[in-house]
């Protein structure tokens, strides 16, 4: 049976994932960014690289078979570069799905929201307000802002000319009012792949399509098309 494996935004610890999971079964599960447990729980990683390498670990000593990549935002950055690294190792991949993020060659840094927490804060008001205002405390809003601010940083170092051409199939998807990307920047997606591309568009912002049912039949459709 086929992993789905996925990968959170910035500043996420995935919670927003639940519906899909839901939808797929007890073959999906996420990632766990090192230091992603909250103050206290482990080390952030020093580099993007290690980030990458950190996921790719956990997918060779989890999966069962070649996974399905599921990646929402900076996760989609992780998500293909994760792709990359298991292909360069003989670790096949069945399939990578990228959801509101530009393609690697579109991708615009936002420097200003990794130099501080109140910066990242004011960044995710601004693209996902759900994102702090659904959060359980004060406590836990800082911690989100801190999170992300450390996340965009790391992606400074993520460079898509060194990330290898990938061979496996890419699905790509964006919320139709989603500030981060249009339907071009996400066809762009296209190029990180010889093989089949596919992109849709649902309603709503950056996150919302993740709690949308159509997304998670798309999902599903796509699942079980690399699991047979």
């Amino acid at each position: 049976m086929t992993d789905s494996v996925f990968f959170p935004g910035a500043g996420s610890f995935g919670g927003e994932f639940r519906p899909l999971t839901q939808a797929l079964g007890p073959a999906s599960w996420m990632v766990g960014y090192p230091g992603r447990h909250g103050r206290g729980f482990g080390v952030p990683a020093a580099s993007f690289d290690a980030v990458v390498g950190a996921c790719a670990d956990q997918i060779v000593q989890r999966a069962a078979g070649p996974p399905l990549l599921f990646g929402h935002s900076y996760g989609a950055y992780v998500a293909c570069a994760t792709a990359a690294h298991l292909g360069e190792t003989g670790v096949e991949v069945a399939s990578l799905v990228v959801v509101g993020a530009a393609a690697p060659d579109r991708l615009e840094l936002p420097d200003r929201a990794a130099s501080s927490p109140a910066e990242a804060a004011a960044y995710l008001t601004r693209i996902d307000p759900g994102m702090l205002a659904e959060a359980p405390s004060e406590e836990w809003r800082d911690l989100v802002a801190e999170t992300t601010a450390q996340d965009l940083s790391l992606l400074g170092g993520f460079d898509p000319a060194e990330v290898a051409v990938l061979r496996c199939p890419v699905l790509a998807a964006r919320g139709a009012e989603d500030p981060l990307t249009s339907d071009a920047t996400i066809a762009e997606w296209q190029h990180v792949t010889t093989g089949p591309f596919a992109q849709r568009t649902f309603p709503g912002g950056h996150s919302d399509l993740l709690r949308s049912p159509d997304c998670a039949k798309w999902l599903r459709d796509s699942w079980q098309a690399v699991s047979t």
